[in-house]
């Protein structure tokens, strides 16, 4: 074991440590004591069958079926028949990383020791991440409580010989996998057809992949308006430390900090600093208050999810010998609710982007034209880039309607209230997608406006940028196929060029941000 490797159950799983495991930075290992806690918890599950009291998802059937008592010999069977009856999902796959997230979620509530899972079963999801072999599990068919049902089946049926699995760039059935690597079905004891399925690992995968693609729409949200407040001859007080001490939410005392750290030095701030224009709009000067609210909704995802990584979420949970509760950990109200407000929060965020990019084509005075082009007429510039915006812009809102503000009964009225918590973390992922588009387009608006800001110069960061943004997308004197410029300002974003750019320039000129709460907003 090297001091690399994450001990699943036992240390806390953060966002960046899930992630880093899924994508190979980091092994999760089970150390010894965990093993022993394991191995305790099946016993006790072994012990309730001999015994022959009737204990849910033990020894009787599921949901509206708990009254049915399951003999002695039928227990297992019960087991390897959830998986498959539970396996009723529809829709497009999920990406592999969901998939392989949702693998590496589940070990972590499985390792605690409270699921009555058996060592053996553990180690083969191991197996699993280790080797890539990442089962497909469908998009659409979860209610979000008693948790994931049918993904989580789909995802676990590889354990016993069904299903498929993405293994060295083909998708192939897990008879092909088992042939190709000798591995056999395993027998699922007792409880741990239930254990494997109870949980809230989609939801909980989506919802990690959303705290990373947030907090990065977020970073280069930050970086593009400062670009364009200074294409736009933008004023510096709205961002003014004094000003948000007087209302200190900590998403706008950070974001006028970054703003205030990307603008210093700037000659295009000093070039207009007494000029007649009194305010600007909404969208340059109340920047702070916007990106910063979609700040704060990102800290409080972050805190839910971290919550949730460390949680157990499966029903029934074994206490002890003598305590076995059957209880609701598996709802995934407290996720879906707040993978609603962060929706909410991304889409605002693309909201003002849009914005911003209409105000650039307005113009700004004798040096930035209208449309963002000089000769104008023949060519119509940057306007049909903001209809792409208005429409992705749009779209958000209409996604923006919580999926957890619904509930539909389940399981012959068993399961009455439900989550709808996988709806919430697909929407939020399809939203985020959109704001990344726009921000791209905005990108690009933001740094053809800059140009026309020569010779004057920029603070030294943002100068950077707009030297890295030339160096493949170059200005446009005339009318071109846009969407290629779009395609690489996406990639640009997606690939966080800008910001790995501005991170590594502050290191090699000792730059840090005038920002407070940097800790809890740029590290997870």
């Amino acid at each position: 074991m090297t001091a690399n490797n994450f001990q699943f159950g036992e240390e806390f799983l953060s966002v960046s440590t899930a992630l880093a495991i899924v994508r190979g930075k980091r092994s999760g290992v089970l150390s010894k004591s965990t093993r022993t806690t394991i191995k305790k918890s099946a016993q006790i599950v072994a012990d309730i069958v001999e015994k022959d009291d009737a204990v849910y998802g033990i020894n009787t059937g599921f949901g509206p079926l708990c009254t049915t008592k399951i003999s002695k010999e039928e227990t297992k069977i019960l087991q390897t028949n959830i998986l498959k009856s539970h396996s009723v999902g529809v829709g497009e796959p999920i990406a592999t990383e969901l998939a392989k997230l949702m693998l590496v979620l589940k070990v972590q509530a499985l390792a605690k020791g409270y699921s009555g899972i058996q060592l053996k079963t553990l180690e083969r999801i191991l197996w699993h991440i280790d080797n890539d072999a990442i089962p497909i599990v469908p998009s659409q068919g979860s209610v979000g409580a008693s948790g994931d049902l049918a993904p989580l089946s789909h995802l676990f049926l590889p354990l016993i010989g069904l299903g498929k699995v993405h293994f060295k760039g083909e998708t192939i059935t897990t008879t092909a996998l088992f042939a190709k690597t000798g591995l056999e079905p395993l027998n699922l004891g007792p409880k741990e057809g239930l254990a494997l399925i109870n949980g809230t690992q989609f939801i909980l995968a989506h919802a990690v992949l959303v705290v990373e693609k947030l907090q990065a729409c977020l970073q280069h949200a930050d970086i593009i308006s400062a670009m364009m407040i200074e294409g736009l001859q933008g004023s510096i007080k709205p961002f003014s430390k004094e000003l948000h001490q007087l209302r200190p939410f900590k998403g706008s005392i950070h974001v006028a900090g970054r703003i205030r750290t990307l603008l210093k030095g700037s000659e295009i701030l000093e070039d207009h600093i007494d000029c007649e224009r009194v305010q600007d709009p909404y969208s340059l000067r109340c920047i702070p208050q916007v990106h910063g609210a979609s700040r704060n909704t990102w800290l409080h995802l972050k805190e839910l999810v971290e919550i949730e990584l460390n949680s157990v979420t499966d029903n029934p949970v074994i206490i002890s010998e003598d305590l076995t509760i059957s209880g609701g950990n598996f709802h995934g109200q407290p996720i879906a609710m707040v993978l609603d407000y962060a929706t909410l929060a991304a889409s605002e965020l693309g909201n003002i982007s849009d914005r911003r990019i209409y105000l650039a084509l307005e113009g700004n005075g004798p040096n930035v034209p209208k449309l963002l082009m000089k000769d104008t007429g023949i060519n119509s510039g940057y306007m049909i880039l903001q209809y792409t915006t208005a429409a992705l812009a749009s779209e958000n809102k209409n996604l923006c309607f919580p999926a957890s503000a619904d509930s539909i009964p389940t399981s012959l009225g068993q399961e009455d209230h439900v989550s709808m918590g996988s709806i919430s973390g697909r929407k939020a992922l399809q939203v985020l997608g959109n704001v990344e588009k726009i921000l791209a387009i905005e990108l690009l608006t933001a740094a053809q406006a800059f140009e026309f800001r020569k010779p004057l110069k920029s603070g030294f960061l943002l100068d950077k940028v707009h030297q890295f943004i030339r160096s493949t997308v170059p200005f446009a004197a005339e009318d071109r196929v846009f969407s290629n410029d779009i395609e690489i300002a996406i990639d640009i974003i997606k690939s966080n060029g800008i910001t790995e750019l501005i991170a590594n320039l502050m290191d090699q000129n000792h730059i840090s941000w005038e920002t407070s709460y940097r800790e809890e907003f740029e590290i997870f």
